[in-house]
C-alpha cells in the first residue's frame, strides 16, 4: 500500500515539474494597415515563420490584422512589430522600413 502511495506522490510531483517547464506563450493581434493582398500575407508569414520564438502567424489582409502566437522567453511584441516593419509593412505604431517598402511589388504598396 505504501508503494502505491509513494508512486502517486512521485507521479504528481513529476507532473508538476513538467508543467512548470513549459515555456510561456502569448497570442497578440497587431494592426497591419498596409497589407493589401495574398502576396502581402505570404511575404509576412514566410518571413516570420522562420524567426525564433514564433509558433504561429496568420495575416488577415481583409481585416488588416496579423495574429501571432509566440514564446515569451524567445521574443516579445516589440521585436515582432520590428520584424513586420523589416518586411516592409506598418505594424501598430511601428512604421515600415523605407528600403524594405521600396522593394515591395506594386500591388503591395499603399494606394495613392
Amino acid at each position: 500500500m505504501k508503494k502505491i502511495q509513494l508512486f502517486f506522490v512521485l507521479l504528481i510531483g513529476l507532473a508538476g515539474t513538467v508543467s512548470a517547464q513549459t515555456p510561456a506563450k502569448l497570442t497578440a493581434t497587431i494592426k497591419t494597415p498596409t497589407v493589401q493582398c495574398e502576396k502581402c500575407k505570404a511575404r509576412i508569414e514566410n518571413y516570420m515563420s522562420h524567426e525564433a520564438g514564433i509558433m504561429k502567424i496568420n495575416v488577415d489582409y481583409k481585416k488588416k490584422t496579423t495574429t501571432v502566437t509566440y514564446m515569451t522567453d524567445r521574443t516579445n511584441i516589440e521585436n515582432i512589430k520590428a520584424m513586420i516593419a523589416n518586411v516592409g509593412y506598418d505594424a501598430d505604431d511601428v512604421t515600415a522600413e523605407p528600403d524594405a517598402y521600396k522593394r515591395l511589388p506594386a500591388c503591395c504598396k499603399k494606394p495613392e
